[in-house]
């Protein structure tokens, strides 16, 4: 069923194709007669068959499009399939995978035009025509149709490769996460093991008191290994959990943001820390790691990408909203400061944001307006309590920017494709008024030499005193001379196309000479 709904589909698209290109055709055959006529009647066949081929073989449509126009007129301008042209032009460039093809294409038609307005006596005025429409009526739609092709095959491959980046993105961001939950497991073992400890040490304590029963010691003794061994335990599971690449932590495990502050100030970092003293002591085990995770990877991230710059720690408690909020902003890097390390994995944020959102917070962070950077933290104040805030907007993937400057590059060869074939049109201008000024210049008669011709005299003595050019045809209005007889326009005056010198021979000899001018 789909393949013949597809099949229908190209069915209906080259009936289409074939219609739109025969539309002149048709016009122009109801007043056509000979010749001509015979031409445009192949053409309906000629082009049904190039739109049957549609999207296997287009170069084949156009090079009938064209073969036709050239049997019509060489200099390709035509009315009867100036649409078949541009149709298959664009249809070549849309459909064509590469350009090299239809390239050799207009570089042999080039060639042979050259060579059939030279066999033909047509001049060379009518092949800098024919390259002219050429130029506009077939590479212009070719170019477009080229980069609309190359317009659709960036976005698609934008697409994929946003959607594989985004998987990337995602999978980057879980193994940050999970990171992240080691490193808290890690922080719990650091705090449940001394608890443990603790615990253990004071069921030894007891284990030897002699005022307590057997039975008691007994217990106790019990409470001891069992201690020990969830001591035991816990390290081998927090080893399990911990990523095989995490960094063993170099800061003490009961250290709080002040020390931290302080360290951060004794290394060089200019770090202010306000409102004075920093987490209350009753802040819930998670969110209280979480402040100082916060702090230590802001003045991390401040001393990596913005160094030399003044860095502010604020945390305010509100406890009408039942919460601490926890803020580290950094100033724009300092001119004369050194450069930033960029160097970074890029995951620190994705890592916190977890750690924050385990302990029932929000963390927002984001560019500041005066070119520095800022993050900041809600964490409640009771555990098991989860704030509820919405979301800062995500910013651009790296792929939807990618896509876009994709899609800039492709507009860009979109005007490209506009502008080149205007600067060939120029300088085809330029060359073609070049050489009129020149033959022009070089195809005046003189009027003396003019004078002494005469009739009967050999083609050869006569032409061996003319100027080195003629005239493109008669002037516009001119009769034109008798059938049989070839004639030779050469000008009067340099730059005057109103009248011209007429000599025209038969059997290789001189029958007439006169002036001719225009009647229009």
């Amino acid at each position: 069923m789909i393949r013949w709904i597809r099949h229908g589909g190209a069915a209906r698209t080259a009936l289409l194709l074939w219609l739109a290109a025969c539309a002149p055709v048709l016009l122009k055959a109801t007043s056509a007669s000979g010749r001509d006529l015979w031409v445009l009647l192949a053409g309906f066949p000629l082009l049904a068959g190039a739109a049957a081929l549609g999207r296997t073989r287009p170069l084949v449509g156009l090079a009938i499009a064209v073969g036709l126009s050239l049997a019509l007129n060489l200099e390709l301008f035509t009315s009867s399939y100036w649409a078949a042209l541009a149709l298959w032009g664009y249809l070549t460039g849309r459909w064509t995978a590469g350009a090299r093809p239809a390239l050799w294409f207009f570089a042999a038609f080039a060639v042979a035009g050259a060579l059939l307005t030279w066999l033909t006596d047509a001049g060379v005025w009518a092949w800098f025509t024919a390259l002219t429409t050429l130029l506009f009526n077939v590479v212009v739609p070719w170019l477009l149709g080229r980069y609309r092709r190359q317009y659709d095959h960036l976005v698609r491959a934008g697409w994929e490769l946003a959607d594989r980046m985004e998987r990337e993105q995602r999978a980057v961001a879980d193994r940050a996460r999970l990171r992240e939950r080691s490193r808290i497991a890690g922080d719990m073992h650091d705090s449940l093991g001394h608890d443990l400890a603790l615990i253990a040490l004071r069921a030894g304590a007891l284990q030897v008191d002699p005022e307590l029963s057997d039975r008691h010691r007994a217990a106790a003794a019990e409470l001891r290994e069992a201690a020990a061994a969830a001591t035991s335990q816990l390290r081998d599971i927090i080893g399990v959990l911990r990523a095989g690449d995490d960094p063993a932590p170099t800061a003490p495990a009961d250290e709080g943001v002040g020390a931290l502050v302080e360290r951060a100030r004794a290394s060089g970092l200019a770090v202010e820390l306000q409102h004075g003293e920093l987490s209350p002591p009753d802040l819930p085990p998670m969110a209280d790691r979480a402040v100082y995770r916060v702090v230590q990877e802001a003045l991390t991230n401040a001393a990596k990408h913005a160094p030399g710059a003044a860095v502010r720690v604020q945390l305010v408690r509100d406890p009408a909203a039942g919460e601490i909020v926890v803020s580290v902003a950094n100033g724009p890097r300092p001119a004369g400061g050194s450069p930033p390390d960029l160097a970074s994995g890029g995951n620190g944020l994705v890592g916190l944001d977890e750690r924050v959102r385990l302990a029932g917070g929000v963390l927002t962070h984001g560019p500041s307006p005066d070119g520095g950077f800022g993050v900041s933290a809600r964490l409640p104040l009771t555990a098991g309590v989860a704030l509820v805030a919405e979301r800062a907007a995500a910013p651009s993937s790296t792929s939807a920017r990618e896509l876009a400057r994709a899609r800039q590059r492709v507009r860009r060869r979109l005007v490209e494709s506009i502008t080149v074939p205007l600067v060939v049109t120029a300088g085809l201008a330029v060359l073609w008024g070049g050489f009129t000024f020149y033959t022009q210049y070089h195809s005046v008669l003189d009027r003396r030499t003019y004078d002494r011709l005469e009739i009967g005299e050999p083609r050869a003595d006569v032409e061996s005193r003319m100027p080195p050019y003629t005239m493109d045809g008669p002037p516009d209005g001119v009769a034109a001379p008798p059938k049989g007889w070839d004639c030779a326009y050469y000008g009067v005056r340099r730059y005057d196309g109103r009248s011209a010198y007429r000599l025209c021979f038969t059997d290789g000899r001189l029958v007439a000479k006169d002036v001719v001018t225009s009647r229009e």
